[in-house]
């Protein structure tokens, strides 16, 4: 999936599938806790509707605000935006900008794929309902992943050799870990891996506990 038409239809059919699922939650399940560090899944569409909703001055100003730090501003609008505007507000943010052509700055369409992709799977694996969840995407992003982006996830795969067992793609070379692509992508995003998904030598380094961003 090199092709930027061919990327960006997905990402309007990750941005459709996520309205299909966001669509399907009650009460409860909008106070879930995603699979971001310290989100629920409301906060989590806080953050994934943001680049439909603030304008490139308003997030350098914010950025400014946070002196500099951009996690710490994605951290804070996603609180406050999603106490002021309730879940239906946020997904229909969504569902009008599904074919956005938003993408973040130097990241191009792969980089708006990712941030979809990686963001579907924070609510849907947390929810368990990953159907909308595409094998393709995934594998997509994962392929796209260079050593900046690894690096900005601060996970450790240093000795690890990543192995999908439901796509051609493999990474690194040591201690083997093997699961289906959505499964190492959240291991290589620093996200927590549910129980008995991943498995292989190296496997063990990947078990919950460490959330990132």
């Amino acid at each position: 999936m090199n092709d930027a038409h061919e990327i960006h239809e997905a990402v309007v059919a990750e941005r459709r599938g996520q309205v299909a699922l966001y669509s399907s939650l009650d009460e409860r399940q909008w106070s879930a806790p995603s699979l971001c560090a310290g989100w629920t899944v409301h906060q989590l569409l806080a953050h994934t509707t943001m680049p439909f909703r603030y304008s490139l001055p308003r997030v350098v100003l914010e950025v400014v605000r946070a002196r500099g730090d951009f996690d710490r501003m994605a951290d804070r609008r996603a609180r406050a935006d999603a106490a002021r505007l309730a879940p239906a507000v946020l997904l229909e943010s969504l569902r009008a900008h599904v074919d956005h052509p938003w993408a973040p700055p130097g990241g191009g369409p792969l980089g708006a794929l990712s941030h979809d992709v990686i963001h579907g799977l924070d609510a849907a694996v947390a929810l368990g309902r990953e159907q909308h969840v595409s094998r393709e995407r995934v594998v997509a992003v994962l392929a796209g992943l260079g050593p900046k982006h690894l690096a900005s996830f601060g996970t450790d795969l240093d000795g690890v050799a990543l192995e999908a067992t439901d796509a051609d793609w493999t990474r690194g070379a040591g201690a083997p870990v093997r699961g289906r692509a959505q499964d190492l992508l959240l291991a290589v995003c620093g996200r927590p891996v549910p129980a008995g998904r991943l498995e292989g030598a190296g496997a063990a380094r990947f078990a919950p506990g460490h959330i990132a961003r």
